[in-house]
């Protein structure tokens, strides 16, 4: 591990590791020093086909040759091509491209406001949507939110996985109901497939959108490209991000042919959403993952979730697909630190969860190296 180094003067936003990465390759990250690391992270969901993926590097490359960017009064063919890729895999959506998932958020909040003619947001206790006003003020963790006070009015905070909770907070002014399949930050808590479906009956029930919040789980995460597509309930409205382009910045709304039509020129825009090389290799990293990858994902996540149970440490092990959370019956940090320590890197979720989100494309030699040095730590 690296030695306390003076570093830029970057405003404290982050509780930053004292450790400065140079090169990635597949599942592993290099520092400054040389030292190599197994990467359960993955920019926290984000490099899901691992680092340096041919694919869209090669678009990105070539991308980059023929036009960095251009107004979004006109259009590009990368995200022309982007926008069919991603209504094919919803079956039928129209898009609107910004920069992360935060910003989906904010459009998402927008557009349920502009569709419906209402200013009510049902939201659910624990989540997280982001950090910009907007996804703030409709994020269920008060301690993240205090600091902004006032935030936007008008949001209701249910429970997860409680439909009585669910029902009392929708009502007559009630815009959207936004959940995320499987609550990220909160901890690694999934929406369960009946919760799902009686939000989508007190949506249709009352006039408003179902929006689900995919930025961490969409793109494969969880073993289908959508998480919603195994949990049996469509959405609306979705927001996407983290996975779609392997790092670089890309964040999308998708809304349901049915709906697309309440937005309007001058109802919302990104100057650079769209850009045409993110386009371009969030275009490949669709092609990229398909059945194939997807079956894989599933294969690895069953054996990784029974040996993380065996664990010494295991209290419970949540989530999806290679969205696992690792609840241990001690400090997380203590033990992403000695993990660090030993070459691997792993997240958070809470005081003692492990967030486990490696590349799709990990391999079973890597995970089991990463199981070997948990057994390690977690002894």
């Amino acid at each position: 591990m690296s030695t306390t180094t003076t570093h830029a003067p970057l405003l404290e936003t982050y509780a930053r590791t004292d450790a400065t990465f140079v090169r990635g390759d597949g599942a592993w990250l290099e520092d400054a020093g040389g030292r190599r690391y197994l990467d359960l992270v993955g920019g926290i969901a984000v490099v899901g086909l691992g680092h340096l993926h041919p694919a869209p590097l090669a678009a990105a490359h070539e991308q980059l040759d023929k036009l960095w960017h251009v107004s979004n009064l006109f259009w590009t063919e990368p995200m022309e091509r982007l926008a069919a890729l991603l209504s094919e895999r919803f079956g039928g959506a129209h898009a609107f491209f910004c920069n992360s998932g935060a910003e989906s958020i904010e459009a998402a909040i927008k557009f349920a406001r502009k569709a419906t003619g209402r200013s009510g947001i049902v939201a659910l206790e624990n989540s997280f949507h982001g950090r910009t006003l907007g996804a703030l003020s409709v994020t269920g963790q008060p301690t993240k939110r205090v600091a902004f006070e006032p935030l936007v009015p008008g949001v209701t905070f249910a429970n997860l996985n409680d439909s009585a909770s669910l029902a009392a907070a929708v009502g007559d002014d009630t815009a959207c109901i936004l959940i995320e399949p499987i609550q990220g930050e909160g901890g690694i808590h999934p929406a369960r497939p009946e919760f799902l479906s009686r939000a989508r009956d007190l949506a249709d029930e009352c006039g408003a959108l179902l929006v689900l919040d995919e930025v961490q789980t969409g793109v494969g995460r969880t073993g289908s490209f959508f998480a919603w597509e195994q949990l049996g309930t469509r959405p609306d409205v979705v927001t996407l991000a983290k996975g779609l382009a392997n790092g670089l910045p890309i964040g999308a709304l998708l809304v349901a042919d049915d709906h697309a039509a309440a937005f309007e020129p001058g109802d919302h825009a990104s100057t650079f959403g769209g850009n045409p090389v993110a386009c371009a290799a969030a275009c490949t990293v669709v092609e990229t993952v398909d059945g194939a990858l997807l079956a894989e994902v599933q294969r690895k996540s069953a054996e990784l979730t029974r040996r993380l149970e065996r664990l010494p440490a295991t209290v419970e092990v949540r989530g999806c697909g290679f969205l696992l959370g690792l609840e241990i019956d001690r400090i997380a940090s203590d033990a992403i630190a000695e993990c660090l320590d030993r070459g691997l890197l792993v997240g958070s979720a809470g005081e003692r969860v492990l967030r486990i989100t490696p590349p799709l494309t990990i391999t079973d030699d890597e995970l089991s190296g990463a199981l070997a040095t948990l057994e390690e730590v977690l002894s």
